[in-house]
């Protein structure tokens, strides 16, 4: 039998870990963060992030602290490096300064401009004892939406689509303009539990005047994502029930046409790289995590130029025989998953 000794800074890192995951799907356009505060090998304080605007993880874990003078005895956790720019809120280093905190564990680097190694400096021009890149591939991975926003000046790309046995998306003849369920109920609350997580969600003109899809979060406790809507020509019509107005959407296209609440139009130039344009258009709208619906065109173009991230990819118990066929994709299986009869087969862009 073997043992893994975990070190006494990962310990803690791993519990700012857990904490920053409750913010996920309500923190953008800020980063998941966890935070604690330890005095004599015991948790004191901790909180994390829990909406953009509202205090950060490091204000919550030493507000937590009920006897405030062990705070100078105490050190604090962070998986990520603390802030040192005036927002919405102050800056959290020099709140840890304030504090007289002298011991601070980080786990990752801001990749954002304003923050990047200058919370770290600050810090350390002021005394605390800085120890960083604990737990740092956990806390990157963390943050993946983040990094890959400052990184790559683009979303976080997240492919889904759902595949019969036989290999298609959708069947030949339709009979009504809606959706033709692969999968099961189970499977399809994960998916809704998926866009509350994610910032925003992508899908083409032919899903949208095929299935009239609401891109909401109807099974799901949580906001809905901002609807992305490819639609060159405006073929869409305004009773779709993308335009109710309930969430903010954007519309790609080559027609200019004037904006109306929670609706915007965007061009773009079809005859060049649509992709790309689009991610730079998302750039711009800071939005850090997409998932890409469909249908196969769609999905397949984001495959064939590599701008995806994620897969996640189902299978299903039908059979349709004929129809649409599902997408062709490589890529790194990292898990596969049995949601009652359905398969959930989960992989990374390598």
């Amino acid at each position: 039998m073997y043992f893994y000794i975990v070190n006494i800074h990962e310990k803690y890192m791993m519990r700012c870990i857990q904490l920053a995951k409750n913010g996920l799907g309500t923190t953008y356009p800020n980063p998941l963060v966890g935070s604690v505060v330890v005095y004599k090998d015991k948790i004191i304080g901790e909180g994390w992030h829990k909406q953009s605007g509202k205090s950060h993880a490091e204000v919550n874990a030493i507000d937590s602290v009920k006897n405030q003078k062990l705070l100078t005895k105490a050190t604090i956790y962070v998986n990520l490096e603390p802030c040192i720019h005036f927002g919405k809120t102050p800056p959290c280093a020099n709140l840890i300064i304030e504090k007289g905190i002298k011991n601070v564990v980080i786990g990752s680097k801001d990749p954002n401009p304003k923050v990047s190694g200058k919370g770290i400096a600050l810090l350390k021009e002021n005394g605390c004892n800085v120890i960083q890149g604990v737990l740092k591939n956990d806390c990157n991975d963390l943050n993946k939406r983040f990094f890959t926003f400052f990184g790559k000046k683009r979303p976080y790309i997240i492919l889904k689509w759902a595949e019969t046995q036989d290999g298609f998306i959708s069947p030949k003849f339709k009979t009504k303009k809606k959706p033709v369920w692969i999968t099961n109920k189970n499977s399809r609350q994960l998916v809704h539990q998926w866009r509350s997580q994610e910032q925003a969600i992508l899908v083409g003109t032919k899903t949208i005047l095929k299935d009239n899809p609401c891109l909401t979060t109807r099974d799901w406790f949580g906001s809905s994502p901002i609807r992305i809507v490819i639609d060159k020509k405006l073929k869409i019509p305004f009773d779709a029930t993308i335009f109710d107005c309930s969430n903010k959407t954007i519309i790609v296209t080559e027609i200019e046409k004037k904006n109306k609440f929670n609706l915007s139009y965007n061009l773009i130039d079809f005859s060049k790289n649509t992709t790309h344009q689009i991610c730079d258009l998302l750039y711009k709208h800071k939005v850090q995590s997409l998932i890409v619906e469909g249908g196969t065109k769609t999905l397949q173009t984001f495959i064939s130029h590599n701008l995806w991230d994620e897969a996640r990819i189902f299978k299903g118990t039908p059979l349709f025989n004929e129809g649409t066929k599902a997408p062709s994709i490589k890529g790194q299986k990292v898990s596969e998953i049995k949601i009652g009869k359905d398969i959930l087969k989960i992989l990374l862009n390598d």
